[in-house]
């Protein structure tokens, strides 16, 4: 029996055995039910791991049965993975150790039931999300029996989360799948549909959501076979080969530090002990899992990788009404404007399940935007990453139109069209005139204020920004502004469709540039500055890549657009005044008509557009910065002194930094939380890091004011415009304040 004490229990944790309902349907076959009474899901918990040895006890003296199923306590749950907030709240690696070791034991002795000498079968009966620790209690069985339906989802997500699958899974799952399969599904964190599962052998059956137990138990007691799938005599020669699976191990190596540069330590470990296990015991593989997890669990990217989790967790919360009900999502949408915004909306919103209506004067617009959609359906189709049915159903979704009189049965109307104040004013009178009174008024404007945009429609009430970014199907969060006026039932609904749409919400304040954008303003300035200063480009963005951001900034800029951007810096100099001044380096590039990769030329040569995807595909070009670039360089500019990598990142971190911390005194947004989590899903500030704000924790208020203030006094700095400079880096109230007192943002 595990010995449990001392370990950190949740609160309301039952005191005897409840969280396993043990039932007997027929003789020789026992079911465990995961059905803790202080859980609306099944975590793998302390108590739920003690309840679940103690049943075991019974299990093994039990010499007449012959057949174990555990399964949720209904046909669309099993449980949730390992206790995130425990784990979260573990800082000695002794006490993590002891909690893996728990785990491994109860797993073990599952496993171990079919190797006692007697005939004996377990079967893991899976219906709903099964992640992580509930994937590997899955594995520990002989038998996976998932449910067909959608909301089955299964798979191992923990190096997402800074950790790595140490309740056997990552020894477990190669030896099921074969090294190559079970790395990817590792380091990918992806969670498997039913059907994918199947297909690559994680799950061994499927079974209709109403039939899953029946099934199960069928197996469990050897009246139905459950044949293993067969990977073929060349894969099965490929895991026995050490030195095959140390070059799969070797090239995966290769792609993880390409993508994340060392930064992220767990997806290292992971397919270290993946690769090895075709060649080492269980026993020594647990041990190996035991120890890295004992040393990542306690250590600060696991600790901000839990915490951006739980803020995307929360996030879900800004769906609940003042009543704490969920509001409706909001399932016929009209967009206006077919533009690349507004067909990727309206593309989106097809994909999942909502009646969508695109209106545009333009027909060359609307067929281009139902080709595309099309086309990206059919491709997801074909790769088999959206179910045949699903695929026709979401071309089914959109609709086009030349004509607003067809949005009367509108929920939601998004208008997603020219940045001009007047033209949206325009638009949301025209929509006003022909939808209810209570349907909602969205607009996807990124620089205009919602509150002078509500001021003429009937019932402002209704008329809320929700602020898609570009690539709308890539990028993972949406800013939802509240003006004044907008209703709380009207955010709700809205956050219910982001959510819907497989986004990430946050509410924020009509104020200009929102906050994404206002704290992007100084980032992408600052790097301007320090480019018109003398930085060598190629040093700006290995600085910012070195800091884990995802691309350099003049790489975005060129993504963006210098057109869009320099819209985009003339806002926030209007809203903000001196220290939003922005730098003219970018207006050589504006008279040349150079503006980034809508044209192909910008900091960076792009490869041709014009090409075919097969071809860009094959000939692998990349974006290269540009050999004429010393030719944009303004001989006024003051010039930057010399700097390190560290401290070039450290201008342009700080920066945003100190807009951040003026954004939260105004109230932008909630609090730090949420701002963390914008600049992380919004912006891609380093997810190791924590976000902005828990960042600026690790330096303390002290030291971002002694640097801030450092910065403020340098000669490029002083010399620039109207005092631009020393305004932008002065450290702002809020710093001085929490600085004098020691205060901290979370």
């Amino acid at each position: 029996m595990i010995d449990t004490s001392g370990l950190p229990m949740p609160i309301n944790a039952p005191a005897v055995r409840a969280c396993i309902r043990v039932e007997r349907p027929e003789p020789g076959l026992v079911v465990l039910v995961l059905d803790p009474p202080h859980r609306s899901l099944a975590v793998l918990d302390l108590p739920l791991l003690r309840d679940l040895d103690l049943a075991l006890d019974e299990i093994e003296r039990d010499g007449e049965l012959r057949g174990l199923v555990i399964t949720g306590r209904n046909t669309t749950s099993f449980a949730a993975g390992a206790d995130l907030d425990a784990l979260a709240s573990l800082t000695d690696p002794a006490l993590v150790g002891r909690v893996v070791g728990v785990g491994q034991q109860v797993f073990d002795r599952i496993a171990s039931l079919s190797k006692r000498g007697r005939t004996f079968t377990t079967v893991a009966a899976i219906g709903g999300a099964a992640p992580g620790g509930a994937c590997e209690l899955g594995l520990a069985c002989d038998c996976i029996v998932a449910s067909s339906a959608r909301e089955t989802k299964i798979g191992l997500p923990e190096t997402q989360l800074g950790i790595l699958p140490a309740w056997g899974g990552t020894n477990r799952l190669p030896r099921k799948i074969g090294v190559p399969a079970a790395i990817e599904a590792i380091l990918s964190g992806r969670l498997y549909s039913a059907r994918d599962a199947f297909k690559i052998g994680l799950v061994d059956r499927l079974a209709f959501p109403q039939d899953l137990v029946r099934i199960a138990s069928a197996i469990a007691l050897g009246r139905t076979r459950c044949p293993k799938k067969k990977r073929g005599v060349a894969r099965i020669l490929i895991d026995k080969d050490p030195l095959a699976t140390r070059f799969i191990a070797k090239m995966a190596r290769k792609q993880v530090m390409s993508r994340t540069r060392g930064k992220y330590p767990a997806p290292l470990l992971a397919l270290q002990i993946a690769a090895r296990a075709p060649h080492t015991s269980l026993a020594k593989g647990l041990q190996d899992e035991a120890r890295a997890v004992e040393h990542l669990a306690i250590g600060p990217v696991c600790k901000n990788l839990i915490a951006i989790f739980r803020l995307s967790e929360d996030a879900k919360k800004l769906k609940l009404l003042p009543d704490g009900s969920s509001a409706h999502a909001p399932t016929r949408a009209g967009v206006l404007g077919a533009g690349v915004m507004g067909r990727g909306i309206a593309s989106l919103c097809a994909e999942r399940g909502v009646w969508t209506r695109l209106f545009d004067i333009v027909p060359a617009a609307l067929d281009v935007a139902l080709t595309e959609h099309r086309g990206g359906v059919l491709d997801k189709k074909r790769k088999r990453r959206l179910d045949p049915a699903l695929a026709d159903e979401a071309i089914d979704h959109l609709d086009v139109t030349r004509d607003l009189s067809g949005f009367a049965r509108t929920e939601i109307v998004i208008e997603a069209v020219a940045e001009k104040l007047e033209v949206k004013r325009q638009v949301f009178a025209e929509l006003a005139a022909q939808v209810s009174k209570d349907a909602i008024l969205a607009t996807n404007t990124s620089s205009l204020s919602v509150d002078r945009i509500a001021e003429t429609v009937p019932h402002p009430e209704r008329v809320v920004g929700l602020h898609f970014f570009n690539p709308v199907k890539k990028m993972p969060l949406v800013e939802i502004i509240r003006g004044q006026h907008t209703s709380p039932r009207v955010v709700a609904e809205c956050a219910a469709l982001v959510l819907a749409l497989g986004k990430t919400p946050v509410v924020v304040k009509d104020v200009a540039g929102f906050l994404v954008n206002r704290l992007l303003g100084p980032y992408l300035d600052e790097a301007l500055r320090l480019f018109a200063g003398g930085v060598e480009p190629a040093r700006l963005e290995r600085a910012a890549l070195d800091f884990g951001m995802p691309m350099g900034p003049l790489a975005l800029l060129d993504e963006v657009g210098f057109d869009i951007a320099s819209h985009a810096a003339q806002s926030l100099f209007a809203g903000y005044g001196p220290r939003m001044s922005p730098c003219d380096v970018i207006d050589g590039f504006l008279k040349e008509k150079r503006l980034g990769k809508k044209t192909g030329q910008g900091f960076y040569t792009h490869p041709s557009e014009a090409k075919s995807a097969s071809k860009r595909k094959s000939s692998k070009q990349k974006p290269a910065l540009a050999p004429d670039l010393a030719h944009f360089l303004p001989p006024s500019a003051p010039r930057v002194g010399a700097l390190t990598d560290d401290e070039i990142a450290e201008r342009m971190m700080l920066a945003m930094l100190n807009e951040a911390a003026r954004a939260l005194d105004e109230a932008v947004v909630a609090s730090a939380r949420e701002l963390d989590l914008a600049t992380v899903f919004g912006m891609g500030f380093p997810p190791f890091h924590g976000g902005l704000m828990r960042w600026a924790d690790t330096l303390g208020a002290q030291e971002v004011t002694a640097r801030l203030e450092r910065i403020a006094k340098a000669p490029d700095v002083v010399a620039r415009p109207n005092g631009s400079g020393v305004a932008r880096f002065e450290p702002c109230e809020r710093l001085v304040r929490m600085a004098r007192t020691r205060e901290s943002f979370h």
